[in-house]
């Protein structure tokens, strides 16, 4: 409720038709960001080292690391009861052409395999369901 709300406050669309994946990707971190889910921009990239001139790599398993990262909580077993965990969370957004590349695809892959929630999204809506906030 409170991230249908926000979405309606910032002019949320929930079909990703016609944006880019900048503006999907802000619609989705916004609206998701809210009750059990963080998401944060993973910004990656290389840059030239200013004093050494090497190239410098950065962002979260970069490259392949997704366009957002965080968690969902989930409360588990008897063993855990009463208390909240989070579960590490991977989003890669994509416009309705975008493809993920074989990186991208590939720590998505490794996130699920190790329990994390991963996948790639085209819409808030797609990203809600992948979360489970819906």
């Amino acid at each position: 409720m409170i991230g249908q709300l926000c979405a309606t406050l910032t002019g949320v669309v929930s079909g990703g038709l016609g944006m880019n994946e900048t503006q999907i990707q802000q619609q989705i971190r916004l609206s998701c960001s809210q009750g059990p889910a963080r998401l944060w921009r993973n910004n990656s990239g290389k840059l030239p080292d200013p004093k050494t001139g090497r190239w410098v790599q950065f962002g979260v398993a970069s490259p392949g690391g997704s366009d957002l990262i965080g968690y969902r909580q989930v409360v588990i077993g008897p063993e855990h009861v009463g208390r909240t965990m989070a579960v590490f969370t991977a989003v890669e957004v994509k416009s309705a052409t975008g493809r993920a590349t074989a990186e991208q695809r590939a720590f998505i892959q490794h996130v699920k395999q190790a329990g994390g929630i991963a996948g790639v999204v085209r819409s808030v809506d797609e990203a809600r369901g992948l979360l489970g906030l819906d």
